[in-house]
């Protein structure tokens, strides 16, 4: 198994700074030797490497006529008291990972499956989907790994998402903390009469997974522009900047592409999976889901063939532009040749040679190299080469 590694703190001096992605740095080994039991229990997180106080627990109870969000600063306390009567399902939403005492917490409360935690701190992870039926102290989940695309200074950034279904608790882990994620389903939930807060817990997902999808939309749309700019930038210029940008929006594109084809997997396993956790309905939105991704990779797809386009259409104007300088400088060559065998001949120290001593031999001289020169000219534009 891989080791399970522990976010790095963005402000630390030694962390290289993201690229494409969270680069993450890998605390020791628990047990490094061969064949170690796979997974992390909560007894495992109690040994690894912490930082208290880095992530942030939100709480979401809802039911059809009530809603109530909370910030959880004594996770102890709010685990150790049950969820409200009235309220039918349950939200915990985990910003960062850094804090294992949290993930620690609740996986000892929900019984999360060691094999889930690993994939939650193992960071990153492809999108994938796990179910889990209940079998001894585990209940049954749903687990499902998605991966947010956004860019942050022009640059591509990803971020991992870990999300547990139970039949009324639903479990989101972020890597990181920082910008409101889940802003426009709260705000749904916080709506009286919202068709999410008359569902179960599974159409919540649902509406998560929705949201991570709809994100991609603005992001291929700003990928798109950057594209049609470098497109008319590499056709009026062909500089070496534009292209090295085409090759660096082509490696997003990569990206994209990497993400979005597991996530169709993902949602089509979902529509397929017949876990107890997950409705009927909630199978009938998923569809909704699917045909944006399908659309996602249709535009990401369609992108790739422009960027290679793009590429194609440089190094056609790159070979254009070497034949024009090449035409240019066999014309010049062309043109000089004989008048560099007369000026050779006529140089050589030789004493007894014709019309040196004349008085007409220097004007001869130039008179006889303009004639060439031009004759050579009006013959390679009469032969269309020039």
């Amino acid at each position: 198994m891989n080791p399970p590694i522990a976010p790095a703190d963005p402000h630390a001096k030694d962390d290289p700074g993201p690229e494409l992605s969270v680069r993450l740095r890998f605390p020791e080994r628990l047990d490094p030797a061969p064949g170690a039991r796979p997974g992390l229990g909560p007894e495992d997180l109690a040994r690894l490497p912490t930082r208290p106080g880095a992530a942030h627990v939100t709480c979401v109870d809802f039911s059809p006529s009530e809603f109530r969000s909370q910030k959880v600063d004594d996770l102890e306390a709010f685990l150790a008291e049950h969820r409200p009567p009235w309220a039918s399902e349950r939200w915990i939403d985990v910003g960062g990972l850094s804090d294992l005492g949290v993930i620690e917490a609740l996986a000892r409360k929900y019984h999360l499956h060691p094999l889930a935690v690993e994939d939650v701190l193992h960071v990153p992870q492809r999108p994938k989907l796990e179910s889990y039926p209940p079998r001894g102290e585990f209940q049954a989940r749903l687990f499902v790994i998605a991966r947010v695309l956004g860019l942050e200074d022009g640059r591509l950034r990803e971020e991992q998402v870990s999300i547990f279904l139970g039949h009324n608790t639903v479990l989101t882990f972020r890597e990181r903390d920082g910008d409101d994620l889940w802003a426009q389903v709260r705000h749904r939930l916080s709506v009286d009469g919202s068709h999410v807060r008359a569902q179960d817990a599974s159409y919540l997902v649902y509406a998560l997974l929705d949201s991570i999808v709809d994100r991609w939309f603005p992001l291929l749309e700003e990928l798109g522009e950057r594209l049609e700019q470098l497109e008319d930038e590499v056709l009026e210029s062909a500089s070496r900047e534009a292209i090295g940008r085409v090759h660096a929006l082509r490696r997003e594109l990569l990206v994209l592409r990497r993400v979005a084809w597991p996530m169709r997997e993902v949602i089509a396993g979902l529509q397929r999976e017949p876990h107890e956790c997950l409705s009927d309905t909630t199978r009938t939105y998923l569809r909704d889901v699917q045909d944006h991704i399908v659309q996602v990779i249709e535009m990401i797809d369609a992108y790739r063939e422009v960027v290679a386009s793009i590429q194609e259409t440089f190094m056609t104007a790159m070979s254009n532009r070497m034949n024009e300088v090449m035409k240019v400088l066999t014309v010049v060559g062309t043109i000089f040749i004989p008048i560099t065998f007369i000026a050779g001949v006529y140089g050589m120290n030789f004493r007894h040679m014709p019309e040196l001593e004349a008085r007409w031999t220097y004007p001869g001289f130039w008179i006889l190299c303009v004639t060439v020169a031009g004759g050579m000219i009006l013959w390679m534009k009469k032969r269309g080469w020039i």
